[in-house]
């Protein structure tokens, strides 16, 4: 007798095991997020049973003691979380009941890419799924620099932008929007993410060269329009220089002419009050220089562009950047 209750208890035993058991499902495919976005990593039991009485454990599978969330006993127990997952980690406890575990990371990071485990284990039963996630990072603008001329003449470009997740493609291309072959390509990494730069020579070229970097739908272009137009170096010095003295002479000239005649000795000329025509100096000043400093910041960029014009080029626009998705 006592022999049959206790195979009874044994067939009760694993009917009740077998009822309990599970799967734990994930994802078919890897799950993309954007940095700086939220994301949801999903995870979930078939059949659908309530997992509110298990114990439910996300972690790192590819890092070291790498704990991202923790679900036990009716409550979050994330006291020894990793660090980078604070406070941008929350199970939603009613969808518990459904037998959801899914996961929302808030403002993903670069560093979040990788592979998670998502661990369900109940009183007599356990399984897990991998997630693998993939965080996209749109970097900078890509800028252009010239680095100077090669032996015939040509004009070298380099092209460079950073902070994108995963490597993004860098490509030159013409005004026809052909492509062209970049002599050098230099992809380094960081916890911002891939920096990429490119260089190019331009031989007898008119009109537009794009630097475009893409990553999937996101695109980034910077355009530059190069000429060949001839200049004479002497004449443009002189210009340069004569444009400079000029603005000094004038200037020096407004500010003295304005300083005198506000001293106190003139002040009787003045019936309306030395403020009144104070002010009306300081707007026939600035009237006077505003054009002027235009062309002395023009004759700056001209003169930072010198080495360019002595080789015959000219530099019509730099660095109009075009930001889009498609």
């Amino acid at each position: 007798m006592k022999f049959i209750c206790f195979t009874v208890l044994i067939i009760c035993g694993i009917t009740d095991s077998r009822s309990e058991q599970y799967e734990v499902v994930g994802p078919a495919d890897t799950v993309f997020a954007v940095a700086g976005e939220d994301v949801i990593l999903p995870c979930s039991v078939k059949p659908s049973i309530s997992v509110v009485d298990m114990r439910v454990e996300w972690f790192r599978s590819d890092l070291k003691n790498s704990v991202v969330y923790l679900y036990e006993d009716h409550e979050d127990r994330n006291a020894e979380q990793t660090e980078s997952y604070r406070g941008r980690t929350k199970l939603n406890h009613e969808e518990l009941q459904r037998g959801n575990a899914s996961l929302k990371l808030s403002y993903v990071q670069i560093s979040d890419e990788g592979r998670y485990k998502c661990f369900i284990q109940s009183k007599s039963w356990y399984d897990d799924a991998t997630v693998d996630l993939s965080v996209e990072a749109v970097g900078s603008p890509p800028v252009i620099t010239v680095d100077g001329f090669d032996d015939i003449g040509g004009l070298r470009l380099q092209c460079e932008s950073e902070g994108w997740n995963p490597e993004p493609d860098l490509e030159w291309l013409n005004s026809e929007g052909v492509s062209l072959s970049s002599e050098t390509t230099e992809t380094s990494r960081n916890t911002d993410g891939f920096r990429v730069k490119h260089s190019i020579t331009v031989h007898n070229s008119v009109g537009k060269v794009h630097c475009r970097v893409k990553l999937r739908h996101h695109i980034l272009e910077t355009l530059i329009i190069t000429s060949n137009k001839r200049f004479n170096p002497w004449r443009t010095s002189i210009i340069l220089i004569s444009a400079v003295v000029l603005f000094i002479v004038i200037a020096g000239m407004l500010i003295a002419y304005t300083s005198a005649a506000l001293s106190p000795i003139h002040t009787d000329k003045f019936p309306l009050g030395v403020s009144h025509y104070e002010s009306v100096f300081m707007k026939v000043r600035e009237a006077t220089l505003a054009p002027l400093k235009k062309v002395g910041m023009c004759i700056l960029n001209y003169i930072d562009n010198w080495v360019i014009i002595a080789q015959s080029w000219e530099l019509v626009c730099l660095h109009r950047n075009q930001s889009f998705s498609t």
